[in-house]
């Protein structure tokens, strides 16, 4: 018979994001096969038993741990990949999965600089022989397509210069675009997608500002009608806000391992970028370390990776 602490060990070993590695091979390691078997007896959600009493893997659980074990083997390959090959393939990825993981288009398109941008399409082109522009307008059908097009063809302007007037005008513009959402959506709206796609940070910022005077509310909060303008705007205009409320989605108990992957490419990519502001962020939205949620969420080495690269940024 295992002892009960041990079954508790390598049950959280198999549970969370990752794989606790070294609780495996002490406890498995040693286990005589009566012990193997009240594993399976004691753990019904990973094993099932059918009517000649055989205990099985259940086969969706293989699946799952079989994401599990890739998980520090894909953080540390993303990692050392040069960032425009990286945000390259997660584009290229994110285009094969379709709209679920169209979100990921808007990250890069949005939260990148000028350059960091141009260098992940002259990638793309080294890597597929496409540009990512015509892949975006291959794959991505209906009334986001001239959105992403436009995003991933942006190089923005990156000075600090901004022309209040115009800044207060095109918040009028969106403010307009929003409350004639029945009639036509914001997102297919040209001049939304104008001032979305070819505005500087700084100048859309002081649209931002100027909407809420306007309107009295959040742009963002009136997005709700819309989500991938409002993942375009929150990327655009509060990156740490919109990180740490994915972050903590991939952080949920039991979410879907493909929002879990989120957990991975964020870190990873704003690891040498933002990741400080993200932090302070995270500790204020939820009223606790980014740290403490990773190390209390993950296991193994992915989460011994994870912290080190949350650790880099102070």
């Amino acid at each position: 018979m295992a002892h009960p602490d041990e079954l508790e060990t390598l049950t959280k070993a198999f549970s969370g994001h990752g794989i606790h590695e070294q609780a495996l091979i002490s406890i498995l390691g040693k286990w005589q096969p009566e012990e193997k078997k009240s594993f399976r007896k004691g753990n019904p959600n990973l094993f099932i038993e059918d009517e000649r009493n055989f205990e099985r893997w259940d086969d969706r659980h293989v699946r799952l741990l079989k994401h599990e074990f890739m998980r520090f083997k894909n953080a540390v390959v993303l990692w050392t990949m040069h960032p425009w090959e990286r945000d390259a393939r997660l584009v290229k990825e994110a285009l094969k999965k379709g709209p679920q993981s169209y979100r990921i288009l808007i990250e890069i398109s949005c939260t990148r600089s000028a350059d960091e941008l141009l260098g992940t399409r002259r990638a793309y082109h080294s890597l597929f022989d496409h540009s990512i522009e015509e892949d975006v307008a291959y794959h991505v059908n209906g009334s986001e397509r001239k959105l992403f097009v436009a995003l991933v063809s942006a190089y923005r302007y990156e000075g600090s210069k901004v022309k209040e007037d115009i800044a207060k005008s095109e918040a009028m513009t969106l403010s307009n675009a929003i409350k004639e959402a029945d009639n036509r959506k914001p997102i297919e709206d040209d001049e939304v997608i104008r001032i979305l796609s070819t505005r500087s940070k700084p100048h859309l910022q002081a649209i931002y500002k100027h909407y809420n005077e306007i309107s009295g509310k959040n742009i963002d909060e009136e997005l709700d009608i819309d989500l991938r303008l409002k993942e375009t705007v929150q990327c655009l205009c509060s990156p740490q806000k919109y990180f740490s409320k994915v972050l903590d989605t991939a952080l949920t108990k039991d979410t879907d391992k493909n929002i879990k992957k989120a957990l991975t490419r964020v870190i990873v990519t704003r690891a040498d970028t933002d990741m400080k502001q993200i932090k302070q962020e995270y500790n204020n939205q939820f009223g606790v370390p980014l740290s403490k949620k990773v190390e209390d969420t993950t296991n193994g080495n992915y989460k011994d990776f994870l912290l080190t690269l949350i650790a880099r940024g102070g």
